[in-house]
């Protein structure tokens, strides 16, 4: 069987001094509370993320205030204050490196009443003079609406721990969208949040726009926002696959280790989204970074025994339980290697209409079935840049490299 190399051209607009950009919005909207401000860090592995940190903290320190980082990522990393610092240092974000103490902990203070349960906010920065909540602007793995994946997210499920994520997470599917709201505004009214920093990225997984928002234009700005990432978001190239390699997943790439929006799946509780059209998903390793917490991992028919291995059960059920969707969290059919794997999706659907990608995330890059190549030859956004090469196998992977 034989693949052929595939650029894919996608949006492009990378901020040039990312650390000027942040002192310029953040300068824009005003002097911050005199005292101890908390500065929210997630789990995604977002782009300069460790640069915008330190930025955001150097330029509260210089106009009086004395920031602190907390993580803030609902259930994550096992649902545990250590836990939950180690992933932000496993993303950079050390003291050493932003200038900055951590504060981590599961305590929260309970700061409204929701028709699914209580809202909480992370005791710290509760106790804080007020909060600097920074995250990427994205589309949300399970749910459609004006605000999806973003600082008002950050708020409700990040800063509210596991106990708030619940209280999301409890409420159906179609009301996602309006209870992301209310709870967010129960946040915003709580006088406890300063103000947000959006980062949007571009096709590149690139710092493209940073905008900064007082806490009272967060709800109001962020849905525009979310229309600007729609312009950036990177997809495959293709409505129809017959089989998805997808080289990586996990939780720096996407909430569900791989992005429904790029697959095409969501799980039992929702639509699946209608395009593309993928008939088999394989994935082969799951990403360090993701400490083990392989949510997403039931959106695949078959996985890898060395994915399998680094899966940490605990740490994804915690996740898969408190997200509601359990398929999510199934473990699929399982093959020694690459080699297998390859093997017996060929046997069983064929050499057509094949695409292998390195994740969800970085789309640049990627190889598809020779019998592909007139169709991205064609394409508008594609490139072949390179003979077909011969699938081959060494140590039980396979040797289609992505490069820079």
């Amino acid at each position: 069987m034989r693949f052929v190399p595939v650029r894919q051209t996608l949006a492009s607009n990378p901020i040039e001094d990312v650390t000027a950009e942040v002192r310029r919005r953040l300068d824009a909207i005003g002097p911050p509370p005199q005292g101890e401000v908390a500065v929210t860090v997630g789990s995604r592995g977002i782009c300069n993320l460790v640069e915008i940190t330190r930025a955001a903290g150097d330029w509260l320190r210089e106009h009086g205030a004395t920031p602190f980082m907390v993580p803030c990522m609902g259930s994550h990393n096992g649902a545990t204050a250590e836990g939950q610092r180690e992933m932000i240092e496993s993303l950079g974000c050390t003291e050493e490196a932003t200038g900055m103490p951590i504060r981590s902990s599961m305590e929260c203070v309970k700061v409204g009443e929701a028709p699914t349960g209580d809202v909480w906010m992370d005791r710290h920065c509760h106790e804080s003079a007020g909060v600097l909540v920074i995250n990427r602007v994205k589309l949300h793995t399970c749910f459609a609406g004006p605000v999806q994946s973003g600082l008002t997210k950050m708020m409700v499920v990040g800063m509210g721990k596991i106990q708030s994520a619940q209280t999301f997470h409890s409420t159906p599917t179609p009301q996602m969208k309006d209870m992301l709201l209310q709870m967010g505004k129960m946040l915003v009214d709580s006088g406890k949040v300063w103000a947000g920093l959006a980062i949007l990225e571009d096709g590149y997984d690139q710092t493209a726009e940073l905008h900064a928002l007082p806490a009272e234009q967060i709800l109001r700005e962020e849905p525009k926002l979310l229309d600007k990432h729609r312009e950036y978001f990177p997809s495959l190239p293709l409505d129809e696959i017959e089989v998805l390699i997808v080289n990586e997943v996990g939780k720096t790439f996407s909430g569900t280790g791989m992005d429904p929006n790029v697959i095409g799946r969501r799980g039992t509780s929702v639509e699946d989204v209608e395009h593309p059209l993928v008939g088999t998903i394989a994935c082969l390793e799951l990403v360090a970074a993701s400490k083990g917490n392989a949510i997403g991992v039931g959106l695949a028919d078959f996985i890898t025994q060395r994915l399998r291995d680094a899966i940490d059960e605990y740490k994804t059920f915690v996740n898969v339980y408190t997200t509601g969707d359990m398929q999510r969290g199934k473990i699929p059919a399982t093959l020694a290697d690459d080699e297998e794997v390859f093997e017996k999706i060929r046997a069983r659907y064929g050499e057509q209409r094949w695409v292998v990608v390195p994740n969800t995330l970085h789309l640049d890059r990627l190889w598809v079935s020779e019998d592909l190549s007139g169709e991205m030859a064609a394409h508008e956004r594609c490139e072949v840049t390179g003979p077909p090469v011969e699938l081959a196998f060494e140590g039980g992977r396979h040797n289609l490299a992505f490069g820079e």
